[in-house]
């Protein structure tokens, strides 16, 4: 199996770093920030225009053509650059939701098994568990109608909680785990939002990697650079030594579209966007904390991430499922002898 991307894949890749750079800088995402989240609408059609949504449709239907390794790299650069909305929802709804692949309609997704709704007061259409209805039009009204705003731990990511026949909805693709992967988690469009997400986690794990490296080459302490103590070197090197595994299992995933491979990608990227953004907090001392820094950003988007799609215990799950039968060490006579 080749993970090197070809040349088309790099230009992909850096043309969506540039398309970010010029359209959601700093000082666009802060703004965001200020006026508490929400989905800009000019920005969706920018990102439409692009074709982030239409990524994966065919020619014919309007699409670029492209398939879910190019859709990683693209889902990478938007957690990289904090890139807020319900970008992946909308995604998946492209060719199901008119206006979706154009960035005209916001989509949001309700997973069900109780979990918050993001971007609810934005969306045009809502995909109901994984994707097997679409809500519009009065049921959409009725299913915001049933529906609290809380509190989002994320300022970019508002959140309500669903109340209603809808609550429940997808719980037993979630809470069934133990009774086998293909089984546990069914459908299609509920793998690749773990996967999507899984891509936007490594992205953020890649820049607060970043940033913390900057800011320990940067900062003085004692008359030293910070990056001098071997307690900060350790830090970095931790950071990377989480990213790159991810990285490989993602990739790997996005190839081969495996529900298990899918799950571990899920979790290894968790676990570094969530611990890489921790580490680089630290490394930023008390700075980190303030409202001037982005690290704290990083980490309660992916924080919220985590939680979204495929959980750990979930994908955990899964991957044990995977495992078949488990068999004792020792038979009954050894253990007894």
């Amino acid at each position: 199996m080749d993970f090197q991307l070809s040349d088309d894949q790099r230009a992909l890749r850096s043309g969506m770093r540039d398309l970010l750079g010029a359209v959601f800088d700093r000082d666009r995402m802060r703004a965001a920030v200020e006026r508490g989240g929400g989905v800009d609408r000019g920005l969706w059609r920018e990102l439409g225009a692009a074709g982030l949504f239409a990524l994966r449709l065919p020619e014919e239907a309007g699409g670029v053509g492209l398939g879910l390794p190019e859709a990683v790299l693209l889902f990478e650069e938007a957690g990289r650059a904090l890139l807020p909305g319900p970008l992946v929802a909308t995604h998946l709804a492209a060719g199901l939701v008119k206006g979706a692949a154009e960035g005209e309609a916001v989509v949001a997704v309700a997973e069900g098994a109780g979990r918050p709704v993001a971007d609810l007061g934005d969306a045009d259409a809502v995909l109901v568990a994984g994707g097997a209805e679409v809500l519009t039009g009065e049921a959409l009204e009725a299913f915001a109608a049933g529906a609290v705003p809380v509190r989002s731990m994320d300022p970019l990511t508002p959140l309500h909680r669903v109340e209603g026949r809808w609550a429940g909805a997808g719980a037993s693709e979630g809470r069934s785990a133990g009774a086998g992967a293909s089984e546990a988690y069914p459908g299609a469009l509920r793998r690749e939002g773990a996967l999507l997400t899984a891509a936007e986690q490594l992205g953020s794990a890649t820049r607060t990697t970043e940033m913390a490296v900057q800011h320990a080459g940067a900062r003085e302490q004692f008359g030293s650079l910070i990056g001098s103590f071997q307690a900060v070197k350790h830090l970095c090197a931790d950071m990377l030594a989480r990213t790159e595994p991810a990285r490989s299992a993602l990739y790997a995933a996005a190839l081969t579209g495996d529900p298990v491979e899918i799950a571990a990608a899920k979790l290894l990227a968790d676990e570094a966007a969530v611990r890489n953004a921790r580490d680089c907090l630290q490394i930023h001392g008390g700075m980190g904390f303030t409202w001037e820094a982005d690290v704290h950003l990083h980490l309660k988007r992916a924080w919220l991430r985590a939680a979204r799609w495929l959980t750990a215990a979930e994908a955990e799950e899964i991957l044990a499922a995977d495992l078949g039968p488990v068999r004792p060490l020792y038979s009954g006579s050894a253990a007894g002898g």
